[in-house]
């Protein structure tokens, strides 16, 4: 099972440089919405040779929309438009600052005690993201690199605020049997909004890009979720989710061999701060950890 969720951080973490080139020569939008398909239709397969498929009962249908059309289709969106804007690897220290962002919401909606050790490793987080932005180094006139920045910590923003909802939630069906259902949804929206916005694609096929859009579809979100699910429900939450802070530092070095993305020592720094103050949340929140639902982001 450990070799299972080291095989889910090389899958997530590679899938960054892999996004960044997809984005290339794929509108972002509409590159996000044939990932969702491409899953829609694995786990769909998967389910149903279970035997697992279910109707979602009426009280577990705000949940699943929650996570339809925030958790998936809005960080989508979020993190494909900033693709286009910003590094790879930079974008997927940023995305991955979810555990950060949960701590304050939980403890506003949830009403859990921010303790001093949550306080330091948020505040820790929050100079990491800084050093990573380098705000004294942005060219202010580029407006579009400040709002990679700003998608991809309110992608993660969002993140945080649909695992407090998974956490508050009571479940009739499992994660698994939702996760098609919100698919489902997260696909009709991605649709609609790359129509409305991107217009109908016109994209010179290769079998690269085909490849691209396969690993997003199959690999980084199919089998992730399935991964995820399974990987949750055999190992500790919390050393499961600390052992998937490696998906952005495979994001980082992958990037750099991929792509040929400089690492700076900002970049060194920013995700050391960011991974250590995810960690000291994550162990100082041990207690209060609940069911996790699969994160995609990456």
């Amino acid at each position: 099972m450990v070799g299972l969720l080291l095989l889910v951080v090389l899958v997530m973490g590679l899938n960054w440089p892999i996004m960044a080139v997809g984005t290339r020569h794929i509108p972002p939008i509409w590159l996000a919405t044939f990932r969702v398909v491409g899953a829609l239709l694995v786990v769909m397969i998967g389910v149903t040779v279970s035997g697992r498929w279910r109707m979602p009962p009426r009280s577990d249908l705000p949940i699943i929309a929650s996570l339809a059309i925030f958790r998936l289709a809005a960080v989508f969106v979020l993190v494909f438009t900033a693709l286009a804007l910003i590094p790879a690897g930079r974008s997927s220290v940023l995305a991955w600052t979810t555990s950060l962002w949960t701590v304050p919401i939980a403890a506003v909606v949830l009403g859990e005690v921010m303790t001093g050790r949550r306080w330091f490793g948020l505040a820790l987080g929050l100079v990491g993201i800084v050093v990573l932005v380098e705000p004294w180094n942005l060219n202010w006139s580029q407006s579009e690199v400040m709002w990679g920045h700003l998608f991809l910590v309110l992608a993660a923003v969002i993140n945080a605020a649909t695992s407090v909802h998974i956490r508050a939630h009571r479940w009739r069906m499992t994660p698994l049997q939702a996760i098609p259902w919100q698919l489902a949804l997260a696909a009709v929206i991605l649709g609609g909004v790359a129509l409305a916005t991107e217009g109908l694609p016109d994209i010179s096929w290769t079998s690269q890009l085909v490849w691209i859009v396969v690993y997003q579809g199959v690999v980084a979100t199919g089998i992730a979720f399935w991964a995820e699910v399974v990987v949750f429900r055999s190992l500790p939450t919390v050393s499961t989710n600390l052992t998937l802070m490696g998906v952005p530092v495979v994001g980082v070095v992958a990037s750099a061999v991929l792509l040929g993305e400089v690492v700076t020592a900002s970049l060194v720094v920013g995700l050391v701060l960011v991974l250590v103050g995810v960690a000291v949340n994550l162990l100082s929140g041990a207690q209060q950890i609940g069911e996790e639902a699969p994160v995609v982001t990456g």
